[in-house]
């Protein structure tokens, strides 16, 4: 048996890749003419398989990506071929989860208004420093300042798109006592928490203090938060998105963040990316963006190298496979 690599990985993933393959060759490809050279004879293929690529092939079976995401990965001619298609699914979904809760904890005691206050040198309490009481009175007294801070205790959050990512926010919301509300195109039923249909998403909205979206890029998603679905949110409510920037309408959200429609957003994830420095949403009130930082993290090389290799030797040993795509 044969695997093509393209384009070329380093040599310590060949190595080690080497090592796993066993008896099967393991060719790492220096440019696509060389790749090309040897598809007739490759039993699977890792890295950026391409329609030329594909269509030089007569006995690929397997085909692994280096990526969890799919959209700009998958052609009309993979679709139809075959081969078992793998992912990295799953593989970010921790330090994704990570990411958003430092959004919701952000948004909840104000810690990113804070930061940019602190730079500037500035002691200023969202509420306003006027509305502080004397410690003599301040247990009996609620003002401004505590009115603009949350316990996460006293929230629902609202999770579209639930899956791996959700699940692990679910997990890691569950001390703070938030009560989390999902929904997903199909409910599974082993769901750590009550998950509905994506039809119910609509009541979902209406219900939630933090809104995440985590849908993938696909024809039924684009423009999913659409101007009807941001009116149907508290305007108490925030937004948060770590999917695909192509599945919300960003005119709509940034008149609904001009209009008080809701209170605000944190986004990882933009369309265009990167955002242009003159887009209106970098000056939008409330909202902060982050450069699709959400699925980074030191150790993300090694995660990477023990997945595939666990697949790659599940197929030397013609055991199911991983994450495969259906």
């Amino acid at each position: 048996m044969k695997l093509v690599t393209h384009p070329p990985v380093e040599a310590e993933r060949l190595e080690r890749m080497n090592t796993a393959a066993g008896s099967m060759a393991v060719v790492n490809a220096t440019d696509e003419a060389d790749a090309l050279r040897h598809m007739p004879e490759a039993d699977a293929f890792f890295g950026k398989i391409t329609p030329r690529l594909l269509s030089a092939s007569s006995k690929l079976r397997w085909v692994q990506s280096p990526t969890a995401s799919l959209e700009h990965y998958v052609f009309p001619e993979l679709v139809s071929h075959p081969c078992v298609l793998t992912n990295m699914r799953g593989l970010f979904s921790d330090v994704i989860a990570d990411q958003v809760m430092g959004y919701v904890i952000c948004f909840a005691r104000n810690l990113h208004v804070y930061v940019l206050r602190a730079a500037a040198g500035k002691w200023a309490p969202v509420g306003g420093e006027a509305a502080r009481v004397a410690f003599t009175s301040g247990p009996g007294t609620i003002n401004d300042i505590d009115r603009a801070h949350h316990h996460l205790a006293d929230a629902t959050l609202g999770v579209v798109g639930f899956g791996a990512i959700g699940r692990r926010l679910a997990e890691l919301l569950a001390p703070f006592g938030v009560n989390v509300i999902a929904t997903r195109r199909s409910p599974r039923g082993d769901e750590p928490i009550r998950v509905s249909a994506d039809s119910e998403t609509d009541a979902l909205l209406g219900r939630a203090d933090h809104v995440i979206d985590i849908l993938p890029d696909n024809p039924g998603t684009a423009r999913f938060f659409n101007a009807a679905r941001f009116a149907r949110m508290k305007p108490t409510a925030l937004f948060y998105n770590i999917g695909r920037g192509t599945t919300v309408d960003q005119d709509a959200l940034i008149a609904a963040l001009y209009n008080r429609q809701i209170a605000g957003a944190f986004l990882d994830v933009t369309d265009p990316e990167p955002l242009p420095p003159d887009h209106l949403l970098w000056r939008v009130p409330n909202c902060f963006i982050t450069p699709h930082t959400g699925g980074g993290h030191h150790d993300e090389f090694e995660r990477i190298v023990a997945h595939f290799l666990q697949n790659l030797d599940r197929f030397e040993r013609a055991e199911p496979l991983q994450d495969k795509i259906a």
